[in-house]
């Protein structure tokens, strides 16, 4: 129930949202009209349009998202219209003709030009803009859609969400119908009204179509709506906003935190056949949740395979559960050349359906379950970090299992390339998405928006921790794809080390690239992917480390350049 109010007041408070700010002179342009008739259809066409695209977004993914621009520019032609019609009384009349024809047509009655089916029309429009305004609890329940499948609970959270939103626009509806009602006595006050109004639709539809509602506006407003939700989450269901994690000092004895939840419903294992937490009882178990190009489960992944490794013989079992976050990361021959490549010999469990992630109650990669004898988690770690702690609970647990001290040393681990460790004591620039649905920090122009090709101009100055396209690319929800050859990618970082996820083009030809520090090649700070030049090839998707330099700095701009079209570019992480 507390994420069903979480998304009602989500969905009032999206009328705050920047880009929502060129649809409310349209909806004020129906204030002076019958409710039943006009503002009532209006909120219903609206809210279920809301409510079908965000579920379309969550179950089919990125050809929704594109779905849903074709729409926006459908509603964008439809509102202009509607913008021109308000200007020019005359018009009007002509192009609801036709509908009034109809709706008499459909109910054997006359309809006057605010009909039922006309703001139903409208209602479609305004909800097709709308949709992609939504903040942060929205980004919530689409993340869970995503994660954990389509489900009436979901279809429900994206009904009231949009409910939310209709209500906030009744109370708009009803403010402007009292407005138009105290100044109708002046059928020239009432027209000049049209007018500005229609005016002020007509420069809401340039907002949206040029990306101002995106760029300028969020800039003037959009940081106080995003913390206003952000705050009603961790304030209302605090378990929303971090995991729970077992203490983390280590005591005398471990809590017992629950049974271990089943590891059933794997696409496929790999290393192994399937395995049962009943076959495994007995064993001390370790379930790492984690993704082949995720910089953090890989730096962590030299530590799970010595601990495989150094106490296989004395009960240890090391399962890791390969979750993926982008869409390459599901394809089965992927995840085995990965595993292949990664030198993983401990079973994996392929969990493209999210299967196993959702009976844990999973939020993170990587994420540590540590399983004792019996079969009951008796510790978690969540992200990178404190793998001698680990280690001390895989030894605590396998001598309650074996009845005394386990002997040896503790594993030695030796990590170079992507794995070796992040310098921690420096600042580090944050992970970058360079796919429409997370992009942030960008400084080119036009703006991003899903579904887009546009040829992309770097600001002159680039802000340290921004990034910027150059040249042609196209834009997809998780990824950004070079359009045409020479299309680059600026970024003003701080760190010792930058990986990018990259792949290859839809046909998997490779794809030659050049890297360039402060505009020269990178010398002794190439990455293990590229040479001194700063050149390298993308032959796969994966990850691919491009800068490695001695010690962190700050404020250096990399450049990537790709030689060919199709190269796609999915995030940049640093270490």
């Amino acid at each position: 129930m507390i994420l069903f109010g979480l998304a009602y007041l989500g969905g009032v408070l999206t009328i705050l949202s920047p880009c929502i700010l060129p649809v409310l002179p349209f909806v004020f342009a129906r204030a002076d009209r019958p409710f039943v008739r006009s503002g009532l259809p209006m909120l219903v066409g609206m809210a279920l349009t809301f409510a079908l695209v965000a579920t379309l977004a969550a179950v089919g993914g990125g050809w929704a998202v594109s779905a849903n621009e074709y729409g926006r520019w459908a509603a964008l032609i439809l509102l202009a219209l509607f913008a021109v019609t308000l200007l020019f009384p005359a018009l009007a009349d002509r192009l609801t003709r036709p509908l009034v024809a109809l709706g008499g047509k459909l109910t054997n009655d006359n309809v006057n030009e605010s009909s039922i089916g006309q703001s139903l029309i409208l209602g479609v429009a305004t909800g097709l803009l709308w949709a992609p305004c939504a903040g942060p609890i929205l980004g919530l329940i689409l993340t869970a859609a995503a994660l954990q499948g389509a489900s009436a609970d979901t279809a429900l959270l994206l009904v009231t969400y949009a409910a939310g939103a209709a209500s906030s626009l009744g109370v708009a509806l009803f403010a402007g119908r009292k407005v138009f009602v105290a100044l109708n006595r002046s059928q020239a006050v009432e027209e000049w009204i049209r007018r500005i109004l229609g005016v002020a639709v007509l420069i809401g539809v340039a907002c949206v179509a040029f990306g101002l509602d995106r760029g300028l506006l969020t800039k003037l407003s959009g940081p106080a709506t995003g913390t206003l939700e952000s705050s009603l989450i961790a304030k209302l269901d605090p378990a929303l906003m971090k995991p729970a994690q077992a203490p983390a000092t280590i005591g005398s004895t471990l809590p017992d935190l629950g049974p271990a939840p089943s590891l059933d419903g794997a696409v496929t294992w790999l290393n192994s056949p399937p395995l049962t937490m009943a076959q495994l009882k007995g064993k001390v178990v370790v379930v790492d949740f984690w993704t082949y190009s995720c910089i953090n489960c890989l730096r962590s992944l030299p530590y799970v395979k010595a601990w495989a490794q150094a106490y296989a013989n004395q009960g240890l079992v090391v399962i890791g559960v390969h979750t993926p976050e982008f869409a390459f990361e599901k394809e089965e021959p992927n995840v085995a050349k990965a595993v292949k490549d990664l030198g993983v010999t401990y079973p994996v469990a392929v969990d493209s359906n999210w299967t196993i992630w959702k009976a844990f109650k999973n939020n993170y990669w990587p994420a540590h379950y540590f399983i004792d004898a019996n079969g009951h988690i008796r510790y978690t770690h969540f992200g990178e970090g404190e793998y001698d702690q680990s280690e001390m609970v895989i030894r605590k647990l396998l001598a309650e299992r074996n009845g005394h001290q386990v002997g040896g040393m503790i594993a030695k681990v030796s990590a170079t390339g992507a794995m070796a460790q992040a310098d921690w004591a420096a600042a580090r620039s944050p992970e970058t998405y360079v796919g429409s649905d997370k992009a942030e920090g960008f400084a080119a122009t036009p703006a991003i928006r899903a579904g887009q090709t546009a040829d992309f101009t770097p600001a002159a100055a680039i802000p340290v921790d921004h990034w910027a396209f150059a040249g042609g690319w196209r834009e997809t929800p998780q990824a950004a794809i070079a359009d045409k050859p020479g299309a680059r990618i600026l970024y003003q970082f701080r760190g010792r080390d930058l990986h990018m996820v990259l792949g290859p083009g839809a046909d998997g030809h490779p794809v030659k690239f050049r890297i360039l520090i402060d505009g020269k090649p990178p010398g002794a700070d190439h990455g293990t992917d590229v040479d001194a030049n700063g050149e390298g090839v993308i032959t796969g998707l994966r990850l691919y480390q491009l800068v490695r330099q001695s010690t962190a700095t700050a404020g250096r701009l990399f450049e990537i350049q790709f030689e060919d079209v199709g190269a796609q570019a999915f995030t940049f992480t640093f270490g």
